[in-house]
């Protein structure tokens, strides 16, 4: 999936009219939000008064629908008035409604005051409703599926796609080239021998994507911390061991479904694992 690339505006601080010194703006640790297209969704945005005065004024949005050199104002909303003490920062939200999309979409929030001064931006990504149709190039013809929370289940089958039920056909029987593992409920007992399941499936040549259930198995080992995800290789497939937090919400949150999708990919061709690139430039 090729993502557009766009310059957004430089987030920026402003006063209030009438305010003196009290400085308004928006905050944001860099990290951009995502949802998908065709809903309406609530973005995020914390907002700082650095002056010495207390802020009370009316805001007002923009929404910009950004391509590789411009952007499309879709949208101007009134907001809410907003009332920020000195030097306090507030966690607020507003309701968006983004258009469909076929691919990843950059979108613009600016958040302005009353005097039409520019408090800061919000970027989202916006993501098409079927990105788990992904799925069925990387299993080909066979994709397993033990899903005892029914949280996947339910969206391949609003994408049409086939899959194995492996909780009525079980784990032995299945021959194909991928299979995905949970969550199970906290509460609910796996069976003793499902890693023991889980590996005679990898040495079988199917690529297993297993996220953990919540609970102990997900937790830190007392030896030390755990990472997110890990692969344990096997011919030319991997198992992929990954915590229940990369697929949290999978139903409603694109990242979470992106995260499965990239598990999957590392189950079906697993790499090495190697040092992040860096770029560095060279003092003069």
């Amino acid at each position: 999936m090729r993502f557009l690339r766009t310059t957004l505006l430089v987030l920026g601080a402003c006063s209030c009219a009438g305010l003196g010194r009290a400085q308004l703006a928006v905050v944001s640790n860099g990290a951009s939000q995502s949802c998908f297209g065709g809903t309406t969704c609530q973005v995020s945005v914390a907002l700082h008064n650095g002056g010495s005065q207390p802020v009370a004024c009316a805001a007002h949005t923009r929404l910009f629908q950004t391509a590789t050199a411009t952007a499309v104002e879709l949208n101007i909303s009134s907001w809410k008035h907003l009332q920020i003490l000195p030097g306090q920062t507030i966690l607020e939200s507003a309701s968006f409604a983004f258009p469909p999309v076929t691919a990843a979409t950059q979108f613009v929030i600016q958040w302005w005051d009353r005097t039409n001064q520019l408090l800061g931006v919000t970027s989202v990504w916006v993501y098409p409703t079927n990105l788990l149709a992904e799925l069925k190039p990387l299993a080909g013809d066979a994709l397993g599926i033990y899903d005892p929370q029914n949280r996947l289940k339910p969206l391949l089958k609003n994408l049409n796609l086939d899959f194995a039920n492996l909780e009525t056909d079980g784990l032995d029987t299945f021959s194909g080239r991928l299979v995905i593992i949970g969550p199970a409920q906290p509460d609910r007992a796996l069976p003793e021998d499902l890693a023991h399941q889980i590996k005679a499936l990898a040495k079988k040549g199917t690529a297993v994507v297993w996220i953990l259930p919540p609970g102990p198995l997900a937790a830190a080992p007392a030896a030390g911390l755990q990472p997110s995800f890990y692969a344990v290789p096997e011919t030319t497939n991997a198992v992929v061991v990954a915590q229940p937090q990369l697929v949290a919400g999978l139903a409603d949150n694109p990242q979470a479904q992106l995260n499965l999708l990239g598990l999957c990919r590392l189950a079906v061709h697993p790499r090495p694992p190697a040092l992040p690139e860096w770029a560095t430039t060279s003092q003069p």
